[in-house]
């Protein structure tokens, strides 16, 4: 069976990004897609340095947060879903400082992630979805990953969103098509 990675990119495990997320993981559920959650703790990230000491091992130099933890997430799914909320029109600065590293340690030294379908979601309340989702995307286009779309930007505004509800629920059955 196929497993979907749900990456958490808010410290709140609760609230609009993972609202968001959860929408995406109901409708993959229906469809015979297994899901498997990664929750930003909200402890320090630390930036990536580019000593290229992940080179050999593919995994970060650091120890002391949850970088290689994501690694090993992503390369155990088969597909992987980013959610971030967007602070000042942006995604959330630990959860980049996060990718940085996740990516420059599995996809610059052997493309490990490469044919993983993949996607972002971004949470907001104006403004600022349509940035962070490019910002997180440019992670997966560097990583040879397959950018799963919808009939719109995957922007989340909210319980009472119904137009981004069904983005949502597109997207999911978008990556389930590309999973079977």
């Amino acid at each position: 069976m196929a497993k979907a990675l749900l990456v958490n990119g808010s410290p709140h495990k609760n609230g609009n990004t993972a609202n968001a997320l959860k929408i995406i993981e109901k409708e993959l559920g229906a469809n015979g897609v297994d899901t498997v959650w990664f929750q930003l703790d909200g402890k320090p990230v630390r930036g990536c340095i580019a000593c290229g000491r992940c080179a050999p091992s593919h995994r970060c130099a650091f120890n002391d947060d949850q970088c290689n933890e994501l690694i090993d997430k992503m390369l155990d799914a088969d597909a992987v879903l980013i959610g971030t909320p967007v602070y000042f029109a942006g995604p959330n600065g630990a959860l980049c400082a996060l990718l940085d590293r996740v990516f420059f340690a599995a996809a610059n030294f052997g493309q490990l992630l490469a044919g993983k379908p993949a996607c972002a979601v971004a949470t907001c309340w104006r403004a600022g979805a349509t940035p962070s989702i490019d910002r997180v995307n440019k992670y997966f286009t560097f990583s040879q990953m397959p950018i799963v779309s919808s009939e719109y930007w995957n922007g989340y505004l909210g319980p009472r969103d119904s137009f981004g509800i069904g983005v949502l629920k597109t997207l999911a059955h978008n990556i389930v098509k590309l999973l079977k």
